[in-house]
């Protein structure tokens, strides 16, 4: 059931579509600002602290200032009017000088089993590597490109031909028995969902080649909003497991990391 969206625009609360900012707003003109986005359970932020550090590490790669104490109180204000419900918060703050809380419902894919992906060449900016700019055209259109050759989702490729990542996802895949996943030095985003499936469960981090995964016996993503949802399709080919044991072994293991840290029932 649809949720009923919300904003806070400087601590102000209004329907999500009545917000304004100024049109001279550089967040708008010129992409400078940085955003999260955050899972909520039952109307709770999933690892709300960890995402307001990666937030204020964004910022500072772009110079722009945050004030983290002004934007938690206008969060939990908004978090209060919204409710107990299944959602996702989205943060941005602008160059401009705006802080915006957005609550939203969870897009259609979040629900899905198993997504098909098409690899991108993709050139990561090594100055914003690691940044969530609002600068997401380049990831935007790479899952635009995915989607008209038939695929649902995006795989990132380097010109290299090394393996990055989704646009919205971290990747993991299965080959030669070995749980992989690309390292962060490839240039890939640190994600706080990667980051608890690296501490649950034994993977492999490295630089690997395209061949690689497109042998994989089976592959997921893994994001806040996906949480683990495995990959059925690379490329026009179908994978041998989809979900694989690996995929289940993950969403178990993902589920009890929420069972602990924001009693999620499993």
């Amino acid at each position: 059931m649809p949720v009923r969206e919300l904003t806070s625009v400087d601590g102000e609360i209004v329907q999500a579509a009545e917000a304004r900012v100024p049109a001279s707003d550089d967040g708008l003109q010129r992409g400078d600002g940085v955003f999260e986005v955050i899972r909520l359970y039952a109307g709770r932020p999933f690892a709300l602290g960890e995402h307001l550090d990666r937030l204020e590490r964004s910022a500072a790669a772009i110079e722009l200032s945050i004030e983290r104490e002004p934007l938690e109180a206008e969060i939990e204000a908004l978090l209060a009017v919204f409710g107990e419900h299944e959602a996702q918060l989205r943060l941005i703050v602008t160059r401009g000088g705006r802080r915006l809380a957005f609550t939203e419902n969870l897009p259609e894919y979040a629900g899905w089993e198993s997504v098909t992906v098409a690899t991108v060449t993709y050139a990561p900016s090594v100055i914003l590597n690691g940044v969530k700019s609002l600068s997401y055209a380049a990831n935007m259109e790479a899952t635009r490109l995915a989607k008209a050759s038939g695929a649902d989702e995006a795989i990132l490729v380097r010109p290299d031909g090394v393996v990055l990542e989704a646009p919205t996802s971290t990747l993991f895949w299965v080959a030669g028995g070995e749980l992989r996943t690309p390292a962060l030095e490839t240039g890939i985003l640190a994600s706080i969902t990667r980051d608890r499936l690296l501490r649950e469960l034994e993977v492999a981090e490295g630089e690997y080649p395209l061949d690689d995964l497109l042998a994989a016996q089976e592959a997921f993503l893994a994001s806040t909003v996906r949480e683990v949802q495995a990959i059925s399709e690379i490329d026009g080919s179908e994978l041998p497991q989809a979900p694989g044991d690996r995929a289940r072994e993950a969403a178990e293991a993902f589920r009890a990391v929420l069972a602990r840290e924001m009693q999620v029932s499993t």
